[in-house]
C-alpha cells in the first residue's frame, strides 16, 4: 500500500494524457516496458533488503556496498527526487480544483495544500498514517472502480457525445492504427511514462519495519508486476477505449474526461475528488519521507545539525518544514509559468528518479561483488539475470536520458541532473575536508 500510495499519483491521473498524445494507443507498450524496468529495479532493491532489512534503504546500501560518498549522494538525491515529485504534483492540483471552482488561481490551490499537508505531518506520525491510509485506499478502489465502470460503458455503448466514436475497444486501432506515430511515438512517450512509476521502489524502505521481511517483501515485490498491469495498463486501455485517444487533451484528468464526455457526471465528480486525493497522497508521502531523510542525514553528520530537532511527538519538524518551504518554489513556478509548470517539474523529477534507480542497480552489482559468488548463490531472493539484468536496466535508463536530451521540454532536466550531482560531490568533499581539519 505504501508503494502504491507513492506511485499512483499525477503521473497516472494527469501525465498519462501527455503520453497518450505523444504515442497514441501504442503507449500501452511504453507502460509495459517502463513497468518492467522499474520492476527489475525493485527486485534489485529487494535482493539487498531481504538479505539485510534496513530502513535506510538507498543511502544505507550505497554506503555499505559502494562508498561513503555514494551513501551521501544517494540520501540527498532521494530527498531531491521527492522534492521534485512534490512540485510536479502540486503544479497541477489547480486544474482539478478548477473543475469545480474555475475562478480559483492554480497557485492558490497549491499554496493551500502545502499548508494543509505540512500541518498534518507536524502533528505526528499518527496523523500521517491516518491520512495516507485513506488516501491509498481511495486511490486503489477508484482505479479498480473506474476500470469496472469503464467496461460497463464499453459493453453497453453508453455515450452522451454523438460527435465522438461510441465506446469500444476498436477505438484502440480506429484512428491511425495502434501505433499512429510509429516507433518514434513509442520512444517519445518513454520519459513521461517513467514518471508514473516513481514511488514503487519505496517497498525497499519498509524492510526495517516489516515484521517478517524475508517473507513479506518478496511477496509484495512480486505482486508489483500484477499491480502495474491492473492499475496502469488496464486503466489506460479503458480510457482510450471509452473515448478516442486524440480527444484526450490534458485540460483535465483523462480519468475525469472519459466520464464527463459520456455524460456520467456523478462519476466524473467522484474521480475528480480521487485525483485530488492522489496528489495529496503523493505529497503527503514525499513530505513524510523527506523530513525523516533530512533527519537521518543530519544524524550522520551529512546535513546541518538543526535538522536533528524533534517535536515532543518525535516528529522531525525541522526537516519537515525545510522540505515544505523548498516545495513552496512550486507555487512560484505555477504562478509565473502555469502552462509549463507540470512538464518542467516532471522532467526534473524523472532525472532525479533515474539517478536514484541507476544507483540502486549499481549498488546491487557492488553488493554481489562484496559478498562473493558463494554467498550470492545462497541469496533467497535474487535479481533475475544477475549482472546481465543490471546492465540492461542501466542501458534502458541511459536511453531515457538520451531521449530527454532530444526533447525541448526535458532538455533542461538533463542539464539540472549533472549539475545537481556535481553540487552533491563538491559538498561531500567540503564536508570531508572540514571533518579532517577538525
Amino acid at each position: 500500500m505504501i508503494a502504491l500510495g507513492g506511485a499512483i499519483g499525477t503521473g497516472l491521473f494527469y501525465g498519462s494524457a501527455d503520453s497518450i498524445q505523444l504515442a497514441g494507443p501504442v503507449v500501452l507498450i511504453a507502460y509495459l516496458l517502463c513497468g518492467a524496468a522499474i520492476y527489475l529495479v525493485v527486485r534489485a532493491m529487494g535482493e539487498m533488503s531481504v538479505d539485510d532489512p534496513n530502513s535506510g534503504a538507498f543511502s544505507h546500501y550505497a554506503y555499505q556496498n559502494w562508498s561513503q560518498r555514494a551513501g551521501f549522494v544517494s540520501g540527498w538525491n532521494y530527498w531531491f527526487n521527492y522534492i521534485a515529485v512534490a512540485m510536479a504534483e502540486l503544479s497541477v492540483v489547480g486544474l482539478y480544483i478548477n473543475y469545480w471552482l474555475p475562478q480559483v488561481p492554480h497557485w492558490a490551490s497549491a499554496a493551500f495544500f502545502i499548508v494543509a499537508i505540512t500541518t498534518a505531518n507536524l502533528i505526528g506520525v499518527r496523523a500521517y498514517g491516518e491520512f495516507e491510509f485513506w488516501f491509498a485506499i481511495i486511490k486503489v478502489i477508484a482505479v479498480v472502480g473506474m476500470i469496472v465502470l469503464g467496461l460497463i460503458v464499453i459493453i453497453f455503448g453508453i455515450t452522451n457525445n454523438p460527435e465522438l466514436s461510441p465506446p469500444s475497444f476498436s477505438n484502440l486501432i480506429a484512428d491511425g492504427g495502434f501505433a499512429p506515430f510509429g516507433l518514434v511515438g513509442l520512444i517519445a512517450a518513454l520519459p513521461p511514462v517513467m514518471f508514473s512509476f516513481g514511488g514503487l521502489e519505496l517497498i525497499g524502505i519498509t524492510a526495517g519495519e516489516a515484521v517478517d521481511p524475508k517473507r513479506s517483501l518478496p511477496k509484495a515485490i512480486n505482486g508489483v508486476i500484477w499491480r502495474i498491469l491492473i492499475f496502469y495498463i488496464g486503466a489506460i486501455t479503458i480510457i482510450m477505449a471509452v473515448i478516442p485517444w486524440r480527444t484526450i487533451d490534458g485540460k483535465m484528468s483523462p480519468f475525469v474526461q472519459i466520464f464527463d464526455n459520456v455524460g456520467i457526471g456523478g462519476a466524473a465528480h467522484i474521480l475528480n475528488f480521487v485525483v485530488i486525493t492522489a496528489v495529496l497522497s503523493v505529497y503527503n508521502s514525499g513530505l513524510y519521507s523527506n523530513g525523516r531523510m533530512l533527519y537521518s542525514l543530519a544524524s550522520q553528520g551529512n546535513a546541518p545539525k538543526y535538522l536533528t530537532k524533534l517535536s515532543r511527538n518525535g516528529v522531525p519538524w525541522a526537516g519537515v518544514l525545510t522540505s515544505s518551504l523548498i516545495t513552496v518554489i512550486a507555487v512560484v513556478v505555477v504562478f509565473q509559468w502555469p502552462e509549463f509548470a507540470f512538464k518542467y517539474m516532471m522532467s526534473v523529477a524523472v532525472i532525479a528518479g533515474i539517478i536514484n534507480w541507476s544507483m540502486i542497480m549499481i549498488t546491487q552489482a557492488k553488493f554481489r561483488k562484496r559478498i562473493g559468488p558463494e554467498a550470492a548463490s545462497k541469496l533467497t531472493f535474487k535479481l533475475p539475470g544477475g549482472l546481465f539484468t543490471t546492465f540492461g536496466v542501466l542501458a534502458f535508463l541511459g536511453l531515457i536520458v538520451v531521449l530527454m536530451a532530444m526533447s525541448e521540454g526535458y532538455r533542461m532536466a538533463v542539464i539540472v541532473g549533472p549539475v545537481w550531482l556535481l553540487i552533491l560531490l563538491v559538498s561531500y568533499e567540503i564536508k570531508t575536508r572540514r571533518k579532517l581539519k577538525n
